[in-house]
Order: structure tokens, then sequence, then C-alpha cells
């Protein structure tokens, strides 16, 4: 099922393409390489490189963890997987609203896991998509927000199948995609990154060969 709980929260940032690409102290290559190592440059460098300081700010991610928990009838005991959780920004929102939710996040970045919010330190750790240290339907909803686009084709089966096998009752997936040229190139101008760069079509291309039966939705660079 399409879902989008995401478009309004990418939507409030304003983005200048060719800036983007044509930076004289960080061109897109120069960015894209220091992003990759997924460490402070990515997280908390320059604004050019990425994210240009990945803070807490009260309230940003509530909306969605709302719509989530809402959305999917979580209570109090239920389990939760983010799966690329970052710093748990999103997760600490969740826990806010439903302090008894079991939470746990799962990064390769060493760095958002080190630098995570404070009070999810036991619950996040490092990891990979593509083998998820968790057993078969461990988790009531499983979640992951723009980072199965970061994978490359290879690791793309591997990984929808786990987050598939860990996943007992509720799944949602976000990633990038573009639906004509104007969104492909603005996806390919700004994103540091991303591997896979397939239209909705071949997402559900994916979602299909990997039996993937939870909800999804699509980030639109327009």
């Amino acid at each position: 099922m399409y879902i989008d709980f995401l478009s309004s929260l990418h939507k409030s940032t304003s983005r200048d393409y060719l800036a983007r690409v044509n930076d004289p102290d960080f061109p897109k290559a120069t960015a894209a390489n220091l992003a990759k190592k997924w460490a402070y440059d990515y997280w908390d460098g320059d604004r050019r490189i990425c994210y240009g300081g990945y803070k807490y700010l009260p309230g940003r991610w509530q909306p969605v963890a709302q719509a989530l928990i809402d959305h999917y009838q979580l209570k109090a005991g239920d389990s939760v997987l983010d799966v690329g959780c970052g710093k748990g920004f999103l997760l600490y929102e969740m826990k806010l609203l439903i302090p008894e939710l079991n939470v746990t996040g799962i990064d390769v970045s060493e760095y958002a896991v080190l630098n995570c919010k404070e009070e999810l330190k036991e619950n996040i750790q490092i990891g990979n998509a593509t083998k998820l240290p968790f057993d078969d339907n461990s988790f009531d909803l499983i979640f992951s927000l723009n980072t199965f686009h970061n994978l490359h084709n290879y690791d793309l089966e591997d990984a929808l199948k786990e987050f598939q096998r860990v996943g007992k009752l509720h799944k949602y997936i976000c990633v990038e995609s573009y639906r004509n040229e104007i969104e492909k190139t603005n996806l390919l101008y700004w994103q540091v990154t991303c591997e896979s760069f397939c239209t909705p079509d071949e997402w559900d291309w994916w979602f299909s060969k990997t039996n993937y039966d939870g909800d999804h939705s699509f980030i639109y660079f327009e």
C-alpha cells in the first residue's frame, strides 16, 4: 500500500541544486566522497556536504511519529525497529508519545550511533540492513526512511528480504525516486549517498521480487 508520511517534512527544506553541484569548495564529487564515510562530515560537517549539523529539534519529527503511531495503531508494549535510524530522533519522538513503546534502531554509521539521542543509547546499535541481527517476526512495526536507496543494487534483494523476515505485522519503507527527467536530474544533483536510482515502477519490481508485503512511499525532488 502507498502511504505518505514524509513529503511534508521533505518539502519544508529549500534546495539549490546547481549550487550543490558547482560549489567551489565542496563540488558534488567531493561532497559525495566525504558523505559516504557516514562520519562527522555526513552528519555534522559543512552543509554543502550533507546535513550541516544533524541536531535534535524538539517536535520536528513529532508529526511523523504521531502519524506512524496512529496509522499502525501502536500501543504500549509494542516493538518497533527503525532500519537506518541515524541519531534516533524519530524513535525518541515515538517514545515521548508512548513511553512504554519498545524501540530499537540500527544504523551503518558508527558516528551516528555514538552520537545518538542520549536517552536511546541502549536501544541503538551499529548494523547493516542486509543482515539484521534479529529473529524472524521480531517487531510489530519495522520501518526505514530514506535508507534503502543508499544500497547498491546487488544488496537490495538481501536487505528487502531481511526487512520482510524481521517484521511481524506492519512494515513501511520510504525511498528516493523520480518520475521524469527533471526529478531525475534534481535527484542526481542533490544526492550524495544514493546508489540505487529507481523509478516507482522499478521500486515496485524490487518489492515484488522480494515478496515485500508492507507499505511504502517515495520522495521526489520536484
